[in-house]
């Protein structure tokens, strides 16, 4: 069995990875970054912990920019895995499915929104969410297992649902 750790939207500064995120990477045997690391620094600690395959996202500084793709697909035990920063439009998964059908990819990560996703039908379309940053759900990240050619994919809470507009209210609270 291989498994694979999912990440996107770390969005961090010279903060360090949160201690979640490290203990899942230790345990994979590849990670997955689909963009927006923001900092060189995070893309250095996912390399470190572990062989890293990673996209650009739109926040990431020039340098990730320059150094890494807007897309691409890997091949792992014969199963294709797109991967990409932003692939889904609107309020359905309909550009996700036609991204992973033009990358002839039977498995599409991709981020940008900061909420997770799995859906499974002709292909398995997945959003980790964001460790860091989510949006309206808990952070998050996601496990890919792959065994005799069969992938499975779920979604790994790493903590308990965050709103940035109650946190913010709550910040705003305490500075009265």
């Amino acid at each position: 069995m291989t498994r694979i750790l999912a990440l996107s939207d770390t969005h961090l500064e010279g903060e360090g990875l949160p201690g979640a995120v490290v203990r899942l990477a230790r345990e994979a045997d590849m990670i997955l970054h689909a963009g927006d690391f923001v900092s060189g620094e995070v893309y250095t600690a996912l390399a470190e912990l572990g062989r890293l395959e990673a996209v650009r996202g739109n926040s990431d500084l020039p340098v990730l920019k320059k150094q890494l793709p807007e897309r691409r697909v890997i091949d792992v035990e014969g199963i294709r895995i797109g991967l990409v920063h932003t692939a889904y439009h609107g309020s359905d998964l309909v550009g996700a499915e036609m991204m992973a059908r033009e990358m002839d990819a039977r498995v599409l990560v991709f981020g940008h929104i900061h909420r997770p996703v799995v859906e499974k039908g002709e292909r398995l379309l997945i959003c980790p969410g964001s460790p860091t940053k989510p949006r309206m759900s808990a952070p998050s990240a996601a496990m890919l297992e792959i065994t005799d050619s069969n992938i499975h994919g779920s979604i790994v809470s790493l903590g308990s649902p965050v709103c940035d507009y109650l946190k913010f209210a709550g910040d705003l609270a305490k500075k009265v």
